[in-house]
């Protein structure tokens, strides 16, 4: 078995409210262990009190980062020098920042260029350079616990569960889907979950968490344009296109 991923967790507190930690760690364990957990702040303001209850529960380290200079964002630049820091040390597999700031752009790029993976998590409101540039991109709204999920009628709620129809309305999904299927399948048009799920991983930002379905597996066959085939007493999952059927 090989090793799993060591992942750096950044988190840009001014940014991306506490509510959806656990989610966002439950999220990342899929993906390997997350030996660095950094939280940058001004921890003097008052803003960030529903973060530092999530601190010691959670071995989340406090970066304190003064504002030295009215209109500046000092956190910005602390956590990217964290973030090369941790990159040019060589302990580190994959990186996650958790943050809605677009600004953030350039690092998830350079990160790339280095072989390492980014994973994003954000609100409905990060904007889309950054959320592209990520794979996956996780909105954080959609990890949140209903018992924390705020009252406001202006704070964004989780999305719903997509239908079969809106599904089958986005062309953009199913040709993604499509297109994943048959760059994964076999002679016989058939193709392994888990190497669709890396195709689409490698080539876009999706999550099937933003469609509200926790596994990509559950999506697809939400659509019920693809066959599916448990294989390997029940441990494998393929995947045909209904279109390719003989």
């Amino acid at each position: 078995m090989s090793e799993r991923k060591r992942i750096a967790l950044l988190i840009d507190c001014d940014n991306v409210s506490h509510n959806s930690i656990e989610g966002v760690l439950e999220e990342l364990a899929k993906y390997g262990m997350v030996t660095v957990r950094h939280a940058h702040g001004d921890w003097n303001h008052k803003s960030l009190g529903g973060w530092i209850d999530r601190l010691h529960p959670h071995a989340i380290r406090p970066m304190q980062q003064f504002a030295y200079t009215k209109g500046k964002n000092a956190t910005d630049s602390a956590m990217i020098i964290d973030a090369m820091d941790l990159l040019y040390s060589g302990n580190i597999d994959a990186f996650a920042l958790m943050t809605s700031d677009s600004d953030f752009t350039p690092l998830v790029l350079r990160i790339l260029e280095s072989g390492l993976p980014v994973y994003g998590f954000g609100e409905q409101k990060t904007p889309q350079p950054f959320v592209d540039s990520c794979s996956p991109f996780i909105y954080t709204e959609n990890l949140v616990a209903e018992s924390e999920v705020p009252s406001s009628k202006n704070s964004a709620k989780p999305v719903q569960r997509r239908s079969k129809a809106s599904l089958r309305k986005d062309s953009a999904l199913l040709r993604l889907l499509r297109n994943a299927v048959e760059q994964s399948s076999g002679d016989d048009g058939w193709a392994h979950m888990s190497r669709v799920s890396k195709y689409i991983s490698n080539n876009s930002s999706f999550s099937a968490i933003n469609y509200g379905y926790k596994k990509l597996g559950d999506l697809i066959r939400a659509t019920e344009l693809f066959d599916s085939e448990m294989r390997n007493n029940g441990s494998a999952l393929y995947i045909r296109d209904m279109r390719d059927k003989p």
